[in-house]
């Protein structure tokens, strides 16, 4: 059973027949073992209906087990994992399913990374290309979350903008331990290098305040 509806796949093939630039380039590393990985063959499904609805997108898919060494220096830390890069590397993470209001999230860093920019602020972009240090951004979301994707845009757009930063999208649900560890109780919670964290689709301004913060 298809999990992009024809009617919608119509649409985005409209809309990235229209919109993408360039070439996309998505990585996906899964487990064969589907009890720790539930949604491994739905991500799976989702990334491969998404890429053939234009070629310019590609899909090269790793099961992490006899891939260890890729997922290493792709910096691919659980599995399902999903990494998108354009012309240039990015560190772009989805670690489970992006589905829900979360789709949204990916379609349209599809089309940012394929165009090679952000709808960042001015002001914003230019801060955030000097930031020298490393930044892990971890969002953790759930798909029922309305909140959500704005919180997870204005971190994969930071990362677009600067190498120095990682940003992920976390499906709460999916990685209990994880959300356990760092206490998440509500979302959209932003955690910036274990260190700084926050509740909510602040403005990029705001987000960006906590970023200064952890690296101060």
């Amino acid at each position: 059973m298809p999990i992009i509806d024809e009617k919608l796949k119509k649409e985005l093939g409209e809309l990235f027949a229209k919109e993408l630039s360039g070439k996309v380039k998505l990585w996906l590393f899964t487990s064969s073992n589907k009890e720790e990985c539930k949604y491994c063959d739905a991500v799976g499904e989702m990334a491969g209906e998404l890429a053939e609805l234009d070629g310019r997108i590609s899909l090269f898919k790793y099961a992490i087990e006899d891939n260890a060494k890729e997922a290493k220096v792709m910096g691919i830390e659980r599995v399902p994992a999903l990494l998108i890069q354009g012309e240039k590397a990015h560190n772009i993470y989805y670690y489970g399913i992006p589905a829900g209001y979360e789709f949204s999230s990916l379609v349209e860093d599809v089309i940012d990374i394929s165009k090679g920019a952000t709808k960042l602020s001015e002001r914003t972009k230019e801060t955030v290309r000097k930031i020298d240090r490393n930044v892990d951004i971890k969002v953790f979301v759930t798909p029922t979350c309305p909140y959500c994707p704005r919180a997870v845009r204005i971190a994969h757009q930071m990362a677009m903008e600067n190498s120095k930063i990682t940003a992920s999208m976390i499906e709460a649900g999916e990685f209990e331990q994880l959300s356990s560890k760092y206490g998440v109780m509500a979302v959209p919670k932003i955690v910036i290098n274990d260190s700084v964290s926050f509740e909510g689709a602040l403005p990029e301004e705001q987000f960006l305040s906590y970023i200064r913060q952890a690296v101060a």
